[in-house]
């Protein structure tokens, strides 16, 4: 199964589990009674909060798709010059942390470049530090939003 296709299996999930837990909140709203009011209106929160962080994380990976394609446009295939597993991480972790260091580098020395944001991260997930790589790439995210 393709990640879209997972993510979209996901979106269907979560569409039907709102539906669902929605009516059982509008039932226990209902009753009147104050701790079923609370579960009620509980019930109708937190699927929202995660739906909203599920919309979060489909815009991130179609907006950092939409990225990588449109360098690879731009430079041909991205090669972070490492051996990587089929997951995309580094083989050799020691390489990846020596050929980060020359991303970083890049990225400071050209910090309104979207590019050089977008590269630092691919350098930092293969490095295996996925945090630092998804704040870069939000980083590089913004900066290829056209200004308005």
């Amino acid at each position: 199964m393709s990640a879209r296709a997972g993510a979209l299996l996901m979106g269907v999930l979560l569409a039907a589990y709102l539906v669902l837990v929605g009516w059982r909140a509008v039932q226990f709203v209902q009753t009147g009674e104050p701790i079923a009011v609370a579960i009620g209106v509980a019930l109708l929160v937190l699927p929202l909060i995660g739906a909203w962080a599920l919309w979060r994380e489909i815009d991130f990976g179609v907006r950092s798709q939409r990225l990588v394609r449109r360098l690879e446009a731009e430079d041909g295939p991205i090669d972070l010059g490492l051996s990587t597993r089929p997951s995309g991480r580094a083989e050799d972790r020691a390489a990846a942390d020596a050929a980060f260091e020359d991303f970083r580098a890049d990225a400071e020395a050209h910090p309104d470049d979207w590019r050089s944001w977008l590269r630092l991260g691919l350098a930092y997930d293969a490095a295996g530090d996925r945090k630092r790589a998804r704040g870069a790439i939000r980083r590089s995210i913004t900066l290829a939003r056209p200004t308005r």
